[in-house]
Order: structure tokens, then sequence, then C-alpha cells
């Protein structure tokens, strides 16, 4: 197990018997929700299935017997997103699981929200429901952890420079250790080496922005507007960085929904696989008209900004725009 911390604060919620065949995992980050289902399923290779792809069906392959008499399991993303239909073909098989499949299902909530209620009642009869999370105060000790299992040497101070730089985002932490171990396999990562190979990647306060607004968390992204305005944030650069993240969101959803992520990073000028499943996720909230329309508004708030109008009024009306579609 990878875990760590979180692992440690599974047994918090479960029981120390054996995982049951079904789960509903939830909490606020979508990389450590599936992080969590692949661990708890092991050696087991699910099928995947977002809840906005869902199409009818997806549950009959845990029903049925396979010819070879392997093992199946399904993981099921972005549960939240279950339409009425597929939220009753859910209860259906939940009524009657098969005891030889894994099903997991992955609900991500908004900043300090709750497990899905719905889901919950579901899930709660026949399964486990499991908080995910890793804690602030716990996030430098897992990278750590996390750092040990790629073969990086990495300090504590490095672990904590990283957090200070690049924000608590776990996926994109790791994808950041896994960029330091390709660099610098074999070497001692220091603090100094961190802000030299990631000067220019610490806007995160305008990323936690952008990523609670397109990801339509209304109060989160007020409250980081809020953060960025009280520590002076200049409002041509906080517009600068959501004007970039429209012009990621446009190319990725002008690429096809089910590209792989590794591939929608490469074709759509992305660094990491993480930020394309992050950005396609985002993009899915949008048509691409509406997407297009949002790029004219920023253009329109650069030129209000750039004419002497007030960031708080110009950049809140803009975040309410994106955040409340």
């Amino acid at each position: 197990m990878i875990w760590g911390v979180t692992a440690r604060r599974y047994h918090l919620h479960m029981s120390p018997r054996s995982p049951a065949p079904i789960a509903l995992l939830w909490g606020e980050d979508a990389f450590l929700l599936r992080e969590a289902a692949l661990a708890r399923l092991g050696d087991l290779r699910p099928s995947e299935v977002d809840a906005e792809d869902w199409q009818g069906g997806e549950l009959q392959d845990l029903a049925t017997p396979s010819l070879f008499g392997e093992p199946r399991a399904l993981v099921i993303a972005g549960a939240r997103s279950l339409t009425k239909d597929a939220t009753a073909e859910l209860a259906t098989y939940l009524a009657s699981p098969d005891p030889d499949a894994q099903l997991v299902i992955c609900a991500q909530v908004a900043e300090r929200g709750k497990v899905p209620a719905a889901l919950d009642k579901l899930v709660k009869p026949v399964g486990d429901v499991v908080h995910v999370e890793i804690k602030r105060k716990d996030l430098e000790p897992w990278l750590a952890r996390r750092a040990d299992t790629i073969g990086l040497d990495l300090s504590v101070t490095a672990a904590r420079a990283l957090v200070e730089i690049l924000g608590e985002e776990p996926g994109r932490l790791v994808a950041a250790l896994q960029q330091l171990e390709a660099a610098f396999h074999g070497q001692r990562v220091t603090p100094a080496i961190v802000a030299q190979q990631f000067r220019g990647l610490g806007e995160q306060k305008v990323w936690d922005m952008c990523d609670r607004a397109f990801s339509r968390d209304l109060p989160g992204a007020i409250r980081s507007w809020r953060s960025l305005e009280e520590g002076g944030d200049d409002p041509l650069k906080v517009l600068g960085g959501v004007a970039s993240r429209l012009r990621d969101l446009i190319r990725v959803r002008s690429l096809p929904d089910r590209m792989p992520p590794a591939e929608l990073a490469k074709r759509a000028g992305l660094r990491f696989e993480w930020q394309a499943r992050r950005y396609q996720q985002q993009a899915r909230h949008y048509s691409m008209t509406q997407l297009l329309r949002l790029h004219e508004r920023a253009a329109e708030a650069d030129r209000a900004l750039k004419s002497g109008a007030s960031g708080d009024t110009v950049m809140p009306t803009l975040v309410v725009a994106i955040a409340a579609g």
C-alpha cells in the first residue's frame, strides 16, 4: 500500500475486517479518490467509467459471471453527476450485489462538503463509506513517503518547499515528485533544487481559484478571490490565469471526450496527465459555445481593468459567471 497518512485515516472509518466488495469513497480531491479506489482493489484491473459518460448497462458485467472466472471490478468516478436513471440502475444492483465482484463509487465534494446523502443511503447497508482526505499537517510526511516509493531522496524541508510553491493539491505534488526523480535521480533534493525546478509555477492561489470556479464551486471560488484580493495580488495577473485556464479548457473541449489522459495532455499542450484529467472534468461542465463566451467575457474584463475599472468589481463578476454558469 502507498497510502501512508490516508491509509491510517481509513482505520478511523472502517473496521479491521477485509474491505467489503462495495464502497463509496468521498472527498474533495479526485486524484486521491482514484488512488484510494485502485489501492482498495489491489491487483484487480477494474473497468472505469465517469458518471457523466454513463450509457446504461455498465453494471451488467459485475452481475454476469466471467467466462474465464477472473475477478470483476468497476470504478465509477464523479458519482455526484449520475443521472436519475443511472442512480436507479445503481440502486437495483446494490439491492442484490454480486459478492464476488468489486464496485467502488467515487464522489468528489466541494471544500468542507459532506458525503452525498443519496449515495450514502444506497451504499451504507451493503458496503463501506470512506472519507478520503489528507490533512494539511500530514501532507509533507505523506509526500516524503511517496518520494521513498519512487526512490527519490527528498528532504523534509524540500517537501515543505514543494507545498509552499505548488500548493496542496496531491495530484500536482505527485507529478512534481516524478519530475524531480527524473531530473535529479540519485541526488539529495533540497529546497534550493525545488525552487530552481519549479520557479514560475508558484501561482498556486490563482490555480486554486480557477480550479474552484471551473469546478462550479461558487463559494470556494469567491473565497479564493477574496484571499487573492486581500493578499494584494494584481487583478490583471489573476485575470491572466483565468484566461490561460479558459484557453486550456477550450483545447481540451475540442478533443474527443474519451481520449486517454496521456494523449490528451500531449495534444492539448498540458504538462501532466493529472492535469489532463482535471481539465477534462472541468470542460465537461460547459459547451464549447459557453467556453468561447466566457473567453469573450475575460477579454471584456481585461479591457475594463486596463481602462481603470476596479478589480473588486470586475473580477467577482467574472468569477460568478464562470462558477454559477
